[in-house]
């Protein structure tokens, strides 16, 4: 098989962690992008805008296998019912998308999106699969880092996570990529469901911060009532990773360390 695989989001957090990952496998890969970089060997980048519908149809020439990494905070459902029509039209054979658990239940807009970039996916007429994440540890850690700044430590009760390493995520994409298209697959998610205090916790002690005090505090409405009867987080059935919180944060630090012990914190 020589086909290239097409990625969108090839060079967000967790394409830039797949796409390696696909190239070791020896596949060539196609990367589109609205601000396509210089091309490299093995690896082409295209110019493409998955929202605007742009560029789709000559990303996906040749193509028989597309993982759909791209997101944002608005236009999700839009940008995967572009690119699922155009797939269809392409012939392509395997068409992949990364949602998050959850989304099809939080009263969220960024949940709703991922719902309907689901349904588009399933829809489409070509043979899919579907690999809901929990929160990405580098997601977690702006909120976090900056609650522990903060002279009280706001606790919302029932605020859990269960933050998932990228490498895992990529490595979970890098299998889907090279089986049979299978709908939903298990949900992936970390090997810890933590909430803020003990997230911040781990944060503080590994950075050597300063563990502030606990202000609780209490979420209202529908969205408060998903987080606290844990609709956001993965079923008996999911996939767990390995990697914890406070390893990803010593991680950071040992990164940082010779340039800015402090970079941090």
């Amino acid at each position: 098989m020589n086909a290239p695989l097409l990625v969108t989001g090839g060079t967000g957090t967790i394409g830039s962690h797949v796409v390696p990952k696909l190239r070791q496998a020896g596949r060539e890969v196609r990367i589109l992008s609205r601000h396509p970089r210089a091309s490299e060997p093995g690896i082409q980048h295209v110019e493409g805008d998955v929202v605007a519908g742009s560029g789709l149809a000559e990303a996906l020439d040749g193509v028989d296998v597309v993982l759909h990494l791209a997101g944002g905070a608005k236009g999700d459902d839009v940008a995967a019912g572009n690119l699922a029509r155009a797939a269809k039209s392409a012939g392509v054979r395997h068409l992949i998308l990364i949602s998050v658990i959850g989304a099809d239940r939080m009263p969220i807009g960024y949940f709703r999106a991922k719902a309907l970039a689901e349904k588009a996916i399933a829809e489409s007429g070509v043979p899919w699969t579907v690999l809901r994440a929990a929160q990405l540890h580098e997601f977690v850690l702006p909120v976090v880092r900056g609650m522990a700044k903060l002279p009280l430590l706001p606790v919302p009760g029932g605020l859990r996570f269960e933050p998932v390493h990228v490498d895992e995520v990529a490595d979970r994409l890098t299998e889907i990529a090279f089986d049979a298209p299978a709908g939903r697959v298990a949900d992936i998610a970390g090997p810890e469901v933590l909430d803020i205090r003990q997230l911040t916790d781990a944060y503080v002690q590994t950075t050597g911060g300063r563990r502030r005090p606990s202000l609780p505090i209490r979420l209202p409405g529908g969205i408060g009532r998903a987080y606290r009867s844990g609709e956001n987080l993965a079923s008996g059935g999911a996939q767990r990773g390995e990697r914890t919180w406070r390893e990803f944060v010593g991680e950071l630090m040992a990164a940082a360390h010779d340039e800015s012990p402090s970079s941090l914190i």
